[in-house]
């Protein structure tokens, strides 16, 4: 009689079968200001666990509590429920330290800085350290609008995994992410970014590496052309952004547009192109600059062009018009 070969049903259960891991599981995340929060939400909503990077705890907190009045605000308008707000918190995680990105499959620098230089010579030392930390095959990507992402990985000794891409936070509702090839970026890196961005319900739109790319360029053109018509008295504000919303269909006029995105912002993207192209059509207008040193920087200090309340709606008032009576 041969033997009886005795095996234990446990090891043919589901439970004991390895699951194979998503390609973007864990996506890190320097930077957790505005942006970085925008980002956070739209990828732990996916289902995609996050890390984000920040200086202090101090700052830590102060994300987590942005986040959790944005997702309340979410709730407050039927746009989720309390277990969507805390499934998506349950995926979102803070740290100090670089090596919490090492299970991370992309990690994203989004950090604020106020000059080129300055923000060049950051970003390369944030992409060294995130290299240190990160697998050979983890990707490395820079959100920067402006810069240019093969200057910003020349120092990296991978520089083929290096790439940038835009994901839009002034509107978190548009469906594209732009994604750009530096010099040394290899063609399964930018393959593997343009999965994660349909991961994310996004659509990828190639663009060559220029400053600017194609929305921040035509954007600030937009706003600055403007500000132009309106300082030679062609017409009023609130006409110029009817114009633009009824006579072109735009969702926004360019004040309107300038407002959503944030003066000072605006002003970072022009001095940065100016820098790059030498080009007086990127220097930031008059109006931009007496608004942004007034400290008023669009919804966010719900002065800007217009004036908003506390739910971002526009109010009837205008800054401009009301300088202009004083």
């Amino acid at each position: 009689m041969s033997e009886i070969k005795v095996e234990p049903i446990e090891k043919y259960g589901l439970s004991a079968k390895s699951k194979p891991k998503s390609q973007f599981s864990t996506i890190g995340i320097v930077g957790c200001g505005n942006t970085g929060q925008r980002i956070a939400l739209m990828v732990a909503g996916k289902g995609i666990e996050v890390v984000f990077l920040e200086l202090s705890q101090a700052k830590i907190d102060q994300a987590f509590a942005e986040i959790t009045e944005e997702l309340d605000h979410q709730i407050n308008h039927w746009g989720m429920t309390e277990g969507d707000k805390r499934s998506i918190l349950s995926r979102i995680k803070g740290t100090l330290d670089y090596a919490d990105f090492q299970n991370c499959d992309l990690v994203i620098e989004s950090i604020l800085s106020r000059t080129r230089e300055e923000s060049v010579d950051i970003r390369k030392e944030v992409f060294r350290n995130i290299e240190k930390h990160v697998s050979p095959h983890a990707i490395i990507a820079t959100n920067s609008t402006t810069l240019v992402i093969t200057e910003l990985a020349a120092e990296l000794e991978h520089k083929d995994r290096c790439i940038s891409l835009h994901i839009s936070t002034t509107a978190p509702e548009a469906s594209i992410i732009e994604i750009v090839k530096g010099l040394h970026t290899s063609d399964e890196i930018c393959e593997d970014v343009r999965r994660f961005a349909k991961l994310i319900g996004k659509t990828a739109i190639p663009v060559q590496e220029s400053p600017g790319l194609v929305t921040a360029r035509l954007a600030v053109s937009f706003i600055s052309e403007a500000c132009d018509v309106l300082m030679e008295r062609v017409s009023d504000m609130e006409s110029i952004d009817f114009s633009m919303r009824n006579g072109l269909g735009l969702p926004l006029g360019p004040f309107e547009m300038a407002d959503k995105i944030g003066l000072d912002r605006v002003i970072r993207w022009m001095d940065n192109l100016y820098e790059e192209f030498g080009d007086y059509k990127y220097k930031p207008s008059p109006i931009l600059k007496r608004l942004v040193r007034a400290g008023y920087l669009g919804r966010k200090t719900h002065k800007g062009f217009y004036e908003y309340d506390e739910n971002g709606q526009k109010l009837k008032k205008n800054i401009i018009e009301a300088s202009t009576e004083k």
